[in-house]
């Protein structure tokens, strides 16, 4: 249900979604060398001259050292929100027409689907989203502070990284400095150029030949304390960011695709109710998997029983003895009446009843202990009487408890 309150002015306004906290927070990290890698990176991005091809190649020579490289993930992150944001990370469809993107994704596209998919996920598998790496965080974290907050006792990794960034920064290492003269002259040769050649592309490659040895330097000026420990900061929070992207890019590439597929699953679930088209999709369903649920959907749908449903072992024992007391169990008490405890025999599935008819109520007890494997040698009617009545209480109960396990797996998602 809706929340009234302020739905008016909201629909009056636009909400302008933007990436904004998280270039704030990108702001922050601009410290040192990773003022002038950012700087350095942009400026590969956005140069008109250099060809797709060159830039690639460009992007993966600075790259050798990556955790110092902070310019690439942090742009990347940043780009990254932004084709969540428009929408785009959601390519266009072919089969989509008749639209100016041709049916490229909306930022409301993604937040309906990812919702969705929060119910699907549990309906289908049990458990949550989380389980199947399909959480919101899973799709939307970056834009979700995730780098600047945490549920845990961990810290953010924004905030170890700024810490392990502002501590080499500080140490005014000459490596550093060095770097950042290469960043420089790489940054201002792609920013000069204006056609390509053959000498162009060497002096490119010699400028960014020194980059990636200005980087193999400083890494190299980090290898011991006080230096070493930040730097394994450095390595672990770039690879968070990196695979949290990863992660984000291919559960919302493939978005459209999943939660087709699991709605159409749970549309089959539906379909599955009608045995008319139950027996339909048994007979024309290739897959195994498939084929079990709807040939045993019937018998599994029959073991279904509310009041067998348990949430613990411990529940299940009181189950158990609510039923079996609720059924008016044990129906027969009294071992001396030989009468009832050879009419509840008769009752009982596991014996044969067959030429019982003419037999008086001792004989079928004794019939009956035989049956089930009861010594009846040497024993007395009235002892065999109170065995059999033992087995067969019990038995009731072996029955209620075998009924809420049948109610327990048809229920379980498997």
């Amino acid at each position: 249900m809706a929340v009234n309150k302020g739905l008016k002015s909201l629909a009056e306004s636009s909400p302008n979604f933007s990436n904004q906290a998280l270039q704030n927070a990108i702001n922050e990290l601009k410290i040192g060398w990773v003022i002038k890698s950012i700087e350095l990176d942009t400026a590969i991005e956005d140069n008109t001259v250099l060809t797709t091809s060159q830039k690639n190649d460009l992007k993966d020579t600075i790259n050798n050292i990556s955790y110092l490289n902070s310019g690439r993930y942090l742009n990347d992150l940043e780009r990254h929100t932004d084709k969540i944001i428009d929408g785009s990370i959601i390519p266009g469809d072919p089969a989509i027409t008749g639209t100016d993107d041709n049916g490229q994704g909306t930022f409301l596209e993604i937040l309906q689907t990812v919702n969705s998919i929060q119910t699907l996920i549990p309906s289908l598998y049990g458990g949550t989203a989380a389980d199947k790496n399909r959480s919101v965080n899973d799709h939307l974290g970056t834009l979700n502070n995730i780098f600047l907050e945490t549920e845990d006792s961990t810290r953010p990794v924004f905030t170890t990284l700024k810490e392990s960034i502002t501590f080499i920064s500080n140490a005014n290492l000459a490596t550093e400095t060095a770097l950042e003269t290469a960043y420089d002259d790489l940054k201002d040769f792609i920013n000069s150029t204006r056609d390509d050649s053959t000498d162009f592309q060497q002096t490119l490659d010699t400028f960014a030949d020194a980059v990636a040895t200005a980087h193999t330097n400083f890494n190299n000026a980090l290898a011991s304390e006080p230096y070493l420990t930040k730097r394994e900061q450095l390595e672990q929070d770039r690879g968070r960011i990196t695979t949290q992207v990863a992660l984000e890019e291919s559960n919302l590439t493939s978005l459209r695709s999943y939660s087709e597929t699991q709605s159409n699953n749970l549309a089959y679930v539906s379909v599955a109710e009608d045995p008319t088209l139950r027996r339909l999709m048994a007979r024309v369903a290739q897959d195994s998997n498939w084929q079990s649920y709807v040939n045993d959907y019937e018998a599994n749908q029959a073991n279904l029983n509310p009041i067998y449903t348990t949430n613990t072992d411990s529940d299940k024992s009181a189950v158990i003895d609510q039923i079996y007391t609720d059924s008016g169990l044990p129906d027969v008490r009294d071992p001396l009446d030989l009468i009832a405890v050879a009419n509840k025999a008769k009752r009982d599935s596991r014996i044969d009843t067959t030429g019982f008819d003419p037999l008086t109520a001792a004989q079928v007890i004794t019939k009956s202990c035989e049956q089930l494997g009861i010594t009846t040698a040497n024993r007395t009617i009235y002892t065999q009487s109170e065995t059999l009545l033992n087995n067969m209480n019990q038995e009731d109960r072996d029955r209620i408890a075998r009924a809420l396990d049948l109610n327990e797996s048809a229920n379980t998602l498997s």
